[in-house]
């Protein structure tokens, strides 16, 4: 073995692989990412890789799970630490997310597009169903509340992930000028909120 190569069994490989994939794909994007470029900047033989990943697509594929679960526990501290309203909650996880999307553009675009792509791995899927599943639960329990109209809390969630998905995707492109992202967040949140009210 060369002196350069650490032993075949890295005792932190897969984590430190996974590190260093995320790096590429956001500096050079998803296509430059490769097994080998990254055994090699891992120290390793180009053989060790695949002890963790059968193949690249598996190193996708757990880079978007890894994403999913991330990004889940974030929504979900900050939804922990909002006072104690459906509405404030419901902000600091909007707030949350366009965060979350704007640290980690390259790994959001991987982890969407791998989830919904033609036959999916299933751990990306649930693990991406988390994330809705939180909103969900956010509108039904607002709904029971009384602090916003009935009707279906996934639709409700799915709308709210256009919203602020989209609000992320302006920022990240530089479309809003010199508007503070945060106040276009909130202000979306506003009268998202006050749509779901009026009914009430």
């Amino acid at each position: 073995m060369p002196a350069h190569e650490q032993p075949y069994h890295h005792g932190s490989l897969r984590q430190e692989l996974l590190a260093s994939a995320e790096a590429t794909l956001e500096r050079d994007g998803v296509d430059k990412l490769s097994l080998r470029q990254l055994a090699r900047e891992a120290g390793v033989s180009h053989a060790a890789p695949g002890k963790h990943f059968r193949d690249r697509q598996a190193l996708l594929d757990a880079l978007a799970e890894s994403g999913f679960h991330r990004m889940t526990g974030a929504l979900e501290r900050a939804v922990a630490d909002a006072p104690p309203t459906a509405r404030a909650r419901f902000s600091s996880l909007a707030n949350a997310y366009v965060d979350f999307a704007l640290e980690h553009p390259g790994l959001l675009s991987l982890m969407y597009s791998n989830k919904h792509a033609p036959g999916a791995a299933e751990t990306v899927v649930n693990a991406g169903h988390a994330t809705m599943d939180l909103t969900v639960r956010l509108a039904s329990e607002a709904q029971a509340a009384g602090d916003i109209a009935a009707g279906d809390p996934e639709s409700i969630a799915l709308v709210a992930f256009a919203t602020f998905h989209g609000v992320a995707t302006l920022a990240a492109g530089g479309m809003l000028g010199d508007v503070p992202v945060g106040e276009v967040v909130n202000a979306a949140s506003t009268v998202f909120w006050a749509g779901l009210s009026r009914a009430v």
